[in-house]
């Protein structure tokens, strides 16, 4: 067990008399606010949401990610972060997809007669679906390319291959 969390514990199975130590945790029954020593309390805005330190938006921690195991300057960033959210747009619009073809299938399946028809319809938007996503990481990655120096390209292509970054 790590030393830090034995004090939390302590709080949480022993009463609250635990709870208040230096630099602890707040209240064992329900803060997760970190608290200092001298009583200040970081804001959510401070620690990130729910206090672990993550953004608001999805493409963000990524991003960061990227723009700092790639070491981009500022407009790379920036055009990055449109690609990544057009791929996210994309993406978005697979998993609506995905989710129409599961209920064109199971419409198929509850008539006595198997419907062919609505199968066959369902099997088509998974196709186009599945094209569509492949012709946006297709783009993507042309447009990554030629915002990346030939250095960048390698580590980018590393982090691909090792299974660090998915695309």
């Amino acid at each position: 067990m790590h030393p830090g969390f034995i004090p939390w514990w302590k709080a949480r199975h022993c009463g609250d008399q635990y709870a208040s130590f230096a630099g602890g945790w707040g209240s064992a029954r329900g803060s997760w606010r970190r608290e200092s020593p001298w009583g200040y309390e970081a804001s959510e805005e401070e620690t990130g949401a729910a206090g672990f330190g993550g953004g608001s938006f999805g493409v963000r921690r990524p991003l960061r990610f990227l723009a700092h195991k790639l070491e981009l300057d500022e407009n790379q960033v920036s055009e990055l972060a449109r690609i990544l959210d057009e791929l996210k747009t994309e993406r978005a619009q697979a998993a609506v997809d995905h989710r129409r073809t599961v209920a064109a299938f199971a419409e198929a399946l509850t008539g006595d007669p198997f419907d062919d028809s609505r199968a066959t319809e369902g099997a088509k938007l998974r196709l186009q679906s599945a094209e569509r996503l492949r012709d946006a990481v297709l783009t993507a990655l042309r447009r990554i390319h030629k915002i990346l120096q030939p250095e960048q390209r390698a580590r980018f292509a590393y982090l691909i291959r090792t299974g660090t970054l998915s695309l």
